[in-house]
């Protein structure tokens, strides 16, 4: 197989930024074959109204027409059940939870999610998705670290799904074999997004490399294998969500790297790469185009993308951001959409 035509991709986590980064970042998101992407909240400020949804919306579309973006609010404790209903009525799809601290501009998010029960019912009466960075924050416990952060918020996961069945939650970025074992015994209204970075990277890619450094942090081989196994089993409540977050070369390059690997440009084909790699390249559509738009209830976009066996090497660096895989070859090119 040579050519490969398929969806463009529903990415449904990114991030964009704002300003000048925004205006740079949203067309290398359509140049790595999105056609739909959900646009992370944690803006300074955040995305915390309906109002403030509907703008970035309009910017996020003015900056790159031709993506299809959707927006979610951030979990925050000014955020209120009659907001929720604003935010359903103005077509937002989905609230974010970040742990306090955990992460890129978490500095307003939750420590207590027990507070926001009153948010949740409208959420799960509104069809409003609960996407959830599911890590504990340091300072969680006197034995939370990077590696075990994950499977450490796991337990807040089950008691969330059994207080609110009907509530679709997604626990975002995936990125262990417990999260991925966790998901998988919950019900219908529980899925996981799955980033590229977590399908090729272990500790030992990231350790001592920042541009590799994100949240959560990619882990062991085991873990790498048991995200590989489920996506290509073909489990339809496991997609797409890049996490895919731009950082300035400084910022990654420093003593305290924030956290976060670029992969918009390249992603379709990248994903390629790696479920050939898997041997699930037939899995690729449906992972990438079909499972996500499902479980949010979104309908099918009608883009198309082409991919052609055509090597060539990641650049590296778009501007001042160093891509995923930069100055590495890969062997699928994106021909036509």
């Amino acid at each position: 197989m040579d050519t490969i035509e398929l969806p463009a991709a529903d990415d449904l986590h990114v991030h964009v930024r704002q300003g000048e980064r925004l205006q740079a970042v949203a067309p290398l998101v359509y140049a790595g074959g999105a056609g739909r992407c959900l646009a992370m909240p944690n803006t300074v400020p955040p995305v915390r109204t309906a109002a403030d949804a509907v703008a970035y919306r309009k910017t996020l579309a003015a900056a790159e027409p031709r993506v299809e973006w959707l927006t979610a609010l951030y979990l925050t404790a000014e955020l209120t059940p009659e907001e929720i209903g604003r935010a359903a009525d103005a077509g937002v799809v989905a609230v974010k939870c970040y742990p306090k601290g955990v992460t890129t501009n978490s500095a307003a998010g939750v420590e207590d999610l027990r507070a926001y029960g009153a948010v949740f019912e409208a959420m799960q009466a509104r069809g409003l998705v609960l996407a959830i960075h599911g890590e504990v924050p340091a300072g969680g416990g006197p034995d939370i670290c990077v590696l075990n952060a994950e499977e450490r918020f796991l337990p807040e996961l089950e008691r969330l799904h059994a207080a609110y069945p009907r509530l679709r939650i997604v626990l975002e970025h995936v990125s262990s074999a417990a999260g991925v074992r966790v998901v998988q015994s919950l019900g219908e209204t529980v899925a996981a997004t799955v980033t590229p970075q977590h399908l090729l990277l272990t500790v030992d890619d990231w350790a001592g490399c920042p541009h590799h450094y994100c949240k959560p942090v990619a882990k062991l081989p085991a873990d790498r294998n048991a995200l590989g196994a489920v996506v290509a089993a073909g489990n339809p409540r496991f997609f797409l969500g890049s996490d895919s977050a731009p950082h300035a070369r400084a910022q990654k390059e420093c003593a305290h790297p924030h956290a976060g690997v670029f992969s918009s440009p390249i992603l379709v084909p990248l994903l390629a790469e790696r479920f050939e790699a898997l041997g699930c390249l037939d899995r690729l559509a449906d992972f990438s185009s079909r499972f996500g738009r499902e479980f949010y209830g979104l309908p099918a976009s009608g883009r198309r993308i082409v991919l052609r066996r055509d090597p060539w090497v990641v650049p590296e660096a778009y501007g001042d951001l160093v891509p995923l895989w930069a100055g590495r070859k890969l062997a699928w090119r994106l021909v036509g959409r």
